[in-house]
């Protein structure tokens, strides 16, 4: 099949970078002749034939603003066999020939379906949680980490003013990535993660115990969303140290910001590899990095990948935040 017309779409939750990799596959596909798409608000734009036609112009001045100039949205709807085939009939009557769909393993399920159903698709992997298993490396991530480092390092300051603990809950949904990256760069002494389990005494009390014999008075308590409790945990700590304790929950804040040039790099070369992969009559692919590669795996398979946790990295972590 010939390819003429394409779609680009941002679904999921958003990060930064997503606008960097918007503007890879339009200028890419301007570039090598075709016709080129933005849909608003994720599948939902797609449902409500929400889209308009871009140009180089669309995506002038996007590449260092953080979210997302196609916004993004959950879709119920597109769950349905009628959503999804709604969706496929409006890129029909746009004679578009196959889309461009940037968000996490949600995002490429909805992909999968429309593969499925006939309709070519791309997947680029954009999450600050950085839980695609074939995929080094996704967009977001690194500015997220930074951005996590910047507001600890801000925290560590008035914790060490008041000789107090605090305990700061980072995102991740149900993956320790960015919590472990984090607590190592602004030397946690502990780093809580859902890929280990964890004993209070021994992981807290414990750590802060014997680091508290060096003459430490403050102390950064690292952890993942996936296992939350941070305001339980400040309390208890209060209650069995006598120390002040504050928790800290850094929430949305954390997906937003300009974009590093990592991720503006990576965003990039993803859109870039996302176009080439469609106009070579490939379809149901996402697009990854490995050891600074550019490849995609089959969506199937990128899905049924299982990411390990880097467990030296974390012994590493024990070893050195005392």
């Amino acid at each position: 099949m010939s390819v003429k017309r394409i779609a680009v779409l941002t679904s999921g939750g958003d990060a930064p970078g997503m606008n960097a990799a918007v503007r890879a596959v339009v200028r890419t596909a301007i570039n090598r002749g075709l016709e080129v798409y933005g849909v608003y608000r994720g599948y939902n734009g797609l449902i409500h034939d929400d889209m308009v036609e871009m140009n180089l112009r669309s995506v002038s001045d996007i590449i260092h603003r953080g979210g997302t100039m196609l916004y993004t949205a959950r879709s119920p709807e597109f769950h349905s066999e009628e959503g999804m085939q709604k969706a496929i009939a409006n890129c029909r009557a746009r004679g578009i020939d196959g889309v461009v769909v940037i968000g996490g393993d949600g995002t490429f399920r909805g992909a999968q379906d429309l593969t499925r159903r006939g309709l070519p698709c791309i997947g680029i992997p954009g999450t600050i949680d950085n839980d695609i298993s074939c995929c080094e490396h996704t967009i977001g991530y690194d500015t997220a980490l930074n951005t996590c480092m910047e507001m600890i390092d801000k925290l560590r300051d008035t914790a060490q003013s008041h000789d107090r603990y605090s305990v700061v809950e980072v995102m991740g949904r149900h993956a320790g990535y960015l919590a472990l990256n984090v607590g190592i760069a602004c030397g946690a002494t502990s780093i809580i993660v859902p890929e280990i389990e964890f004993d209070f005494d021994r992981d807290i009390i414990g750590r802060i115990e014997a680091t508290a014999k060096t003459h430490k008075k403050h102390f950064i308590i690292i952890v993942a969303e996936g296992v939350g409790g941070v305001l339980d945990i400040a309390r208890d700590i209060e209650k069995r140290t006598g120390i002040e304790s504050r928790a800290t929950i850094l929430g949305h804040v954390q997906r937003g910001g300009s974009p590093t040039l990592r991720d503006r790099v990576l965003a990039s070369q993803m859109g870039n590899h996302a176009v080439r992969l469609l106009l070579e009559g490939k379809s149901n692919r996402v697009v990854t990095i490995q050891s600074d590669r550019i490849l995609d795996y089959d969506i199937e398979s990128a899905l049924a990948m299982k990411k390990p946790f880097d467990r030296d990295l974390y012994e590493m972590a024990q070893e050195i935040s005392i």
